[in-house]
């Protein structure tokens, strides 16, 4: 085994590719919560801490909203890279077309339903007065750029599939900072407040998605009018179409239990303890950001592979990915190790939640590697569009975290919640690896 890892670190080919995907996905993810931050700071210099509420509500409900439709995202890049791998130019295209068909429709649903749709989200929110109508302001506002976002979404998908990282930086530079612009502009300029965040939201969406679909255009060296309706149309090709973006759908929504358990639980054990786990998902952000890059960057490359049926590609570029990421997971324990507590001291100034944080940082200490198994094989399936195997093994970790924290909370405290989350990645990372073995083994011998 170390004689055959040694032969694959040998060609560097595959290590540079690697490493020159990820690296703009990487600055890409880090712009992400920039625009967030420059968000929280416009209008946290407003007088009324009101509007900080306000803006952190509203932008949940659509960060949830496309979470929930992240398989605009995940599934193009799956069947892009595939068809990439076999090409299939045309296959390419009518991908494209039909992701770009599925944000409009549910874009369109959430404009059309919006009033309804909005009424019951807020009925679940516990705010104050104050704090859900600013927020229900921004929904009313934000609600028109979906049909952007999710565009958006589609765009990213295609150009993470034919493995154009830097033009996909672009769009996500040009999102990001025309929305720190407009931030500036609207809320201090014009003291639009709530809805000059997001006023500066929605234009920003709308101008990256004109220039994504005017780039993807460009990139697929075609026009609307020669799209083939029996193509798009093709019954096979949209029933698996559905079947993948559900089992994405259902991943998602498993994800989205653990981490709303995680927080419910947090806020029954005290607001202490809830700002200083929310401040230690922070860091496990930081780390998302850090490992992303790879998994997305063995999203187009095992995706072209798996298209191509060249296993040994395939492979080398599992291992290499994984090897590179285990060095970046690495770098993330001796960070958080020497500099954990500088960063939450950083992050706030209370003592109590300073020291409840530090208590519980050698959970941050040891997350790095044990997320970079799930992480890294997420990308993998998601290029192989085995979405079957990522629903099934999110599930299971669901299942195995809840019988965890439940009892694990009531004799180990916010530790036993932890160990619960950290089991699941174990759980995770285990079964998406026992898996890829025989999803490897179906392409044959070694090209």
């Amino acid at each position: 085994m170390l004689k055959q890892f040694s032969k694959f670190f040998q060609d560097r080919r595959i290590h540079q590719r690697v490493l020159q995907l990820t690296w703009p996905v990487i600055i890409a993810n880090l712009s992400l919560p920039l625009a967030g931050a420059v968000d929280t700071a416009v209008v946290g210099h407003l007088p009324e801490p009101v509007y900080i509420g306000a803006v952190a509500l509203g932008a949940l409900i659509f960060s949830t909203f496309y979470w929930l439709v992240g398989f605009l995202r995940m599934g193009t890049t799956g069947f892009v890279a595939q068809s990439y791998g076999a090409n299939d130019q045309d296959e390419i295209s009518a991908t494209y077309i039909r992701a770009l068909g599925i944000a409009a429709l549910l874009g369109g649903i959430l404009i059309l339903f919006q009033y309804p749709i909005g009424r019951i989200i807020f009925w679940f929110f516990e705010a104050t007065d104050q704090v859900e109508g600013f927020a229900y302001d921004y929904y009313q506002i934000r609600v028109w750029g979906s049909v952007f976002a999710m565009f958006n979404l589609a765009s990213l998908g295609l150009l993470f599939g034919l493995q154009r990282m830097r033009t996909a930086l672009i769009l996500q530079l040009v999102l990001n900072g025309m929305n720190i612009v407009l931030d500036l502009i609207f809320v201090l300029g014009f003291g639009w407040a709530v809805a000059g965040v997001a006023t500066a939201t929605v234009l920003s969406e709308a101008v990256t998605a004109i220039l994504g679909l005017w780039i993807c255009c460009k990139v697929l060296g075609f026009d609307f009018r020669q799209i083939s309706v029996p193509r798009l149309l093709h019954k096979d090709r949209l029933l698996r179409l559905l079947t993948v973006n559900v089992n994405i759908m259902v991943r998602t929504l498993c994800l989205e239990v653990i981490f709303i358990y995680f927080m419910w639980v947090s806020a029954k054990q005290g607001d202490v303890v809830l700002a200083a786990n929310a401040i230690l998902l922070h860091l496990l952000y930081f780390l998302a950001f850090g490992l992303d890059g790879f998994a997305h960057a063995a999203e187009a490359l095992a995706g072209n592979a798996y298209g191509a049926k060249n296993r040994k590609s395939l492979h080398q570029t599992v291992v290499v990915a994984l090897f590179w990421s285990c060095i970046v997971a690495l770098c993330f324990v001796l960070v958080y190790w020497l500099f954990g507590g500088l960063i939450i001291g950083l992050m706030t100034s209370i003592d109590s939640v300073q020291m409840l944080a530090d208590k519980y940082l050698i959970w941050m200490i040891i997350a790095p590697v044990l997320c970079v198994w799930p992480f890294l094989f997420d990308g993998v399936y998601i290029g192989m569009t085995r979405t079957v195997e990522m629903r099934n093994s999110v599930f299971l970790s669901t299942v195995v975290f809840l019988a965890i924290a439940y009892p694990g909370t009531e004799v180990l405290g916010n530790h036993g919640l932890w160990l619960g989350v950290m089991v699941s990645f174990v759980v995770r990372g285990a079964t998406l690896m026992y898996w890829y073995r025989n999803i490897e083994a179906q392409l044959g011998k070694p090209a």
